[in-house]
C-alpha cells in the first residue's frame, strides 16, 4: 500500500467531472502537469500570471491553496459556477497562462482530480503538498518554498 494520499487504488484514469452536492462540501485537489514533464512551473512569472488568472478570469472555479513544482501544480477548488466543467475551466486557464507568459511551456493533456470528503482529509493532502519541494531536495522546509500561496478563502 503507498503512502500516497493521491493514490487511489484501482483507478488509472481521471473520471470525468465532479459529483457536486448541492449544500454540502464540494472541495475539489487537482493536479496538473506540464507536457513531458518539462520544468517550467516553478517561476515567478508563472506564479503571479495563474494567481491573476484564477483571481480576477477564470472564477467558475475558485482556487484556495496551491503549489506549483517544476513540472506540475497541485490546487485545492470549489465551483463557483455549476455550468462550467472543471475540465472546461483548467482549459480556459492553461490557454489564458499560454497567452499572458508566451514563454511558459506546454501542458499534459488533461489533469487529474479527486473529491474531498471531509476538511481532515483536506489538512492531510495539503501537508503532503507543502513538502513535495522537501522531498524533491529543492528546499530543507516547506516554508522556503517560495511558489505556493492562496488566491480565495474557501470555508469548508
Amino acid at each position: 500500500m503507498s503512502d500516497d494520499p493521491f493514490r487511489e487504488p484501482g483507478r488509472r484514469t481521471p473520471a470525468p467531472g465532479v459529483h457536486v452536492t448541492l449544500g454540502g462540501p464540494n472541495w475539489v485537489l487537482l493536479n496538473v502537469c506540464t507536457k513531458n514533464s518539462e520544468r517550467w512551473l516553478a517561476q515567478s512569472a508563472v506564479q503571479r500570471a495563474l494567481h491573476e488568472i484564477w483571481e480576477h478570469h477564470a472564477t467558475a472555479w475558485l482556487v484556495s491553496d496551491y503549489l506549483l513544482m517544476p513540472d506540475h501544480l497541485h490546487l485545492f477548488c470549489a465551483p463557483r459556477d455549476l455550468k462550467f466543467t472543471i475540465e472546461r475551466w483548467v482549459a480556459f486557464w492553461k490557454d489564458r497562462l499560454s497567452k499572458t507568459v508566451p514563454e511558459a511551456g506546454a501542458w499534459q493533456r488533461g489533469s487529474f482530480h479527486h473529491r474531498l470528503r471531509d476538511d481532515e482529509s483536506y489538512a492531510q493532502k495539503w501537508q503532503y503538498m507543502r513538502e513535495n519541494p522537501v522531498r524533491a531536495g529543492l528546499v530543507k522546509v516547506p516554508e522556503e518554498w517560495p511558489f505556493s500561496g492562496r488566491v480565495h478563502e474557501i470555508r469548508w
